[in-house]
């Protein structure tokens, strides 16, 4: 199992900061932030640590070389839009964006995406689905070309006021994600697993992990604290963050210091990093 942390919580720091603070502080890789470089929509987002606009063989030689002198491994690249935004030219936008990431991925040898499915919000899940069938059927043919897995995470993306009640991601169950292989049975389409969303849920953290097991390829090492008391007073259709707290991992309710979760990760040889993952190639 290797550690490490997703870049964007450094989004002041240059790639080669980011790598040198990993590799002082005792991590083992990164997974780096790929968004386009313009405004941000919400926190840890439009953070551009590789520009794969600009990444071409000696861009991408540099960074391999800086990682592997400072033995630091880059176990995805990562940008996390609305793929299925209502907004045709937003979605058409983020398509050919992540597009770019894929064959950044290639490029630099990682072979890892992590990203989300996306969500129409005012659509009910069944349509969503439809919509993701059309839409990503193409782009994990693109990947699988390219020899690039795709990882997405179960984050329901419905924390903030324009992101409540719809969420942005359909991808956040294990319903939704039999469905959703089902009809999309690429081999390079797997999960980014992040406990942490299952337990302001109220769902089991533990058991889809053997189901899915081969569909596994990521993991995000993260820990999130519910105040029922302040559940009590605004309900579980209140946005989430009325109710529950970010935790760093073992301070909050996922089992990550006595036991469990934390034990399947090491014994299954997942690679754990950015506050967060794993990576299986």
């Amino acid at each position: 199992m290797k550690q490490g942390f997703v870049t964007a919580v450094m989004d002041q720091y240059s790639i080669e900061e980011v790598i040198d603070f990993a590799a002082s502080n005792g991590f083992e890789c990164i997974e780096a932030a790929c968004w386009p470089k313009e405004k941000a929509e919400r926190r840890y987002a439009g953070v551009t640590h590789i520009d794969v606009d600009k990444l071409d063989h000696e861009s991408a030689e540099y960074i391999l070389t800086y990682c592997r002198e400072r033995r630091i491994e880059i176990s995805a690249l990562a940008y996390y839009p609305n793929v299925l935004d209502p907004d045709l030219e937003k979605r058409a936008y983020c398509i050919e964006h992540l597009k770019k990431v894929i064959e950044a991925a290639n490029r630099l040898k990682v072979y890892m995406v992590t990203t989300f499915i996306g969500r129409v919000p005012d659509l009910n899940v069944m349509k969503n689905l439809e919509i993701a069938e059309e839409v990503w059927g193409p782009l994990l043919q693109f990947a699988e070309e390219l020899g690039v897995k795709i990882a997405i995470e179960n984050c329901p993306m419905l924390f903030t006021e324009d992101e409540w009640p719809g969420g942005k991601n359909i991808a956040t169950s294990p319903v939704i994600w039999r469905e959703l292989f089902h009809r999309l049975p690429s081999p390079n389409l797997g999960l980014n697993y992040d406990p942490s969303h299952f337990i302001w849920q109220e769902m089991d953290y533990i058991k889809p992990i053997y189901e899915f097991k081969d569909k596994i390829f990521h993991v995000h090492y993260k820990d999130i604290k519910l105040n029922k008391e302040a559940r009590s007073e605004v309900g579980i259709l209140a946005a989430p963050l009325s109710y529950m707290i970010p935790r760093i991992p073992g301070h909050g309710d996922v089992g990550w210091g006595g036991c469990n979760f934390l034990y399947i990760c090491i014994t299954r040889n997942w690679i754990s990093g950015g506050g967060m993952y794993r990576s299986r190639r």
